[in-house]
């Protein structure tokens, strides 16, 4: 058995050893660049034959691609794996991560997978792969928005805003603020991503990043269900929140009720003492 790990990120190889390591088997890693799925797969089908696993990080890019490349090979396909059983038996939240299955498959397959589900073992370096194939669609232009910020999916710490920023300057001077005196990434809600305050890329939670920092600040964040399934292999989480009520209390470590524009300077000042 031999793994094909494709990572779409400058991170994602660096974030597979404990997937790589629990799997139990050969891996090679190659980091491809943005391309549309149907380019994608038509460029790498070839190169994923002998393949008994193909795998990547979760992402919704990953996914996409997968799923794709996964219909030209007949593999199977299991997203979100955030355990292995064996080489064919998988285990994936469902329900919002209320209740965890168990995936089995009987031939090669196709996987992405939670890197906060497996031990934190450096990964091994990528080999550049260019998928070259025609497409119907054609990435023109990509922009980043580099911060100079830990990766999210990986950072010790996250530091996370919700509903109560009113618009993106705001979230960036007091989230963003924030979590640049600790070195933190930054995190949002769904809602506060839908409002338009906050990028996408820095949704947590089921439909978002899946995180599992040592450090998990939530701040104006009432804790819904989609958020928590994100959130919740978080080693340690500090709630701030005005209503004494919000059901993030009930999974916070340490809870603080006030509002976080009072709140989070407050605890700012005590960090440059």
């Amino acid at each position: 058995m031999k793994l094909l790990l494709i990572a779409f990120s400058s991170s994602d190889a660096a974030q597979s050893g404990g997937f790589i390591q629990a799997l139990g088997v050969e891996a090679d890693v190659i980091q491809v660049t943005s391309q549309p799925a149907d380019a994608f797969a038509s460029s790498l089908a070839e190169e994923a034959k002998g393949y008994s696993h193909i795998a990547a990080v979760s992402s919704m890019q990953s996914k996409d691609a997968l799923a794709y490349l996964a219909g030209v090979l007949d593999f199977a396909m299991v997203t979100d794996v955030i355990g292995i059983n064996s080489a064919n038996s998988f285990r994936r939240p469902i329900f919002a991560g209320s209740m965890i299955a168990t995936v089995e498959t009987d031939g090669p397959t196709a996987l992405t997978f939670r890197p906060s589900g497996f031990a934190k073992v450096d990964g091994p370096s990528a080999t550049p792969f260019d998928a070259t194939s025609p497409s119907k669609a054609t990435v023109t232009s990509e922009s980043s928005r580099g911060t100079g910020r830990p990766d999210l999916g990986s950072a010790k710490i996250v530091v996370s805003g919700g509903r109560p920023l009113k618009t993106a300057e705001q979230f960036e001077a007091v989230i963003g603020g924030f979590a640049d005196s600790l070195g933190a990434a930054v995190g949002a809600t769904r809602a506060a991503v839908d409002s338009g305050i906050a990028a996408n890329e820095l949704q947590v939670g089921q439909t978002g990043k899946v995180v599992a920092p040592d450090l998990y600040i939530a701040a104006g964040i009432s804790g819904s269900t989609q958020h928590m399934a994100g959130i919740k292999d978080s080693k340690l989480i500090v709630a701030i929140n005005t209503d004494a009520n919000a059901p993030i209390f009930e999974a916070a470590d340490l809870g603080l009720v006030g509002d976080l524009y009072s709140v989070l300077p407050e605890l700012q000042n005590l960090l440059k003492q």
